[in-house]
């Protein structure tokens, strides 16, 4: 099991690179952000790195950090979800992003990644939902502030977010003050009113 490569990137692609080691190069499979996240052609790095071994092929896959990695492995734990999803998911969404989009129940934030589909987004939210609060790279307080809400209600909260966070506000910051809202106003608003009530909110910090 190769777990990590640390030498010199020898030459990258949209979504590859070539690190060489010692005079070995190694060809690894990476997200986006992974690639933006390490150093440029010709200088030194460290990948973590997953092996893929199938019947005809060993390949790497590389991250700019061990949290990615293990959402690599969780996400590829829901049926339907391959190496390409979920390097796809992990292309748009930062590790937080993809924690806070499950434990917030929002199935149009993992539907922005190519390869997802309606069915396949809320499978993935469904099945992760449980193993949020326990993994790092999520915001604990919107896992517990979806927890608490009835089965009818995420879906204005998750909405009233990820309409916060399209107008520029980070997924946290929009959680907090989706939260703050609704513990004013009560858990029952729709999710137009969630909006408004959350930018007073916001325009107060």
């Amino acid at each position: 099991m190769i777990a990590k490569l640390k030498g010199r990137i020898d030459a990258a692609g949209a979504d590859w690179l070539v690190i060489d080691v010692n005079g070995v190069g190694y060809h690894v499979s990476c997200s986006s952000k992974t690639l933006s996240a390490l150093p440029g052609q010709g200088e030194f790095a460290e990948v973590h790195t997953e092996m893929l071994v199938s019947q005809d092929m060993i390949r790497l896959v590389g991250f700019a950090s061990v949290m990615e990695r293990e959402w690599f492995r969780l996400l590829q734990s829901v049926q339907g979800v391959g190496t390409k999803v979920a390097l796809s998911i992990l292309s748009v969404l930062s590790v937080a992003e993809v924690g806070n989009a499950i434990a917030l129940q929002d199935k149009a934030m993992i539907g922005r990644a190519n390869g997802v589909g309606k069915k396949l987004a809320e499978r993935i939210v469904l099945e992760l939902k449980d193993k949020v609060p326990a993994f790092a790279g999520a915001d604990v307080s919107l896992s517990k502030f979806a927890a608490e809400l009835d089965a009818p209600k995420p879906t204005a909260a998750a909405d009233a977010v990820s309409a916060l966070v399209n107008l520029g506000y980070g997924q946290a910051q929009a959680g907090a003050a989706v939260s703050a809202a609704m513990k004013k106003a009560g858990d029952d608003q729709p999710t137009e009113k969630l909006i408004r009530l959350a930018l007073k909110e916001l325009a107060l910090t």
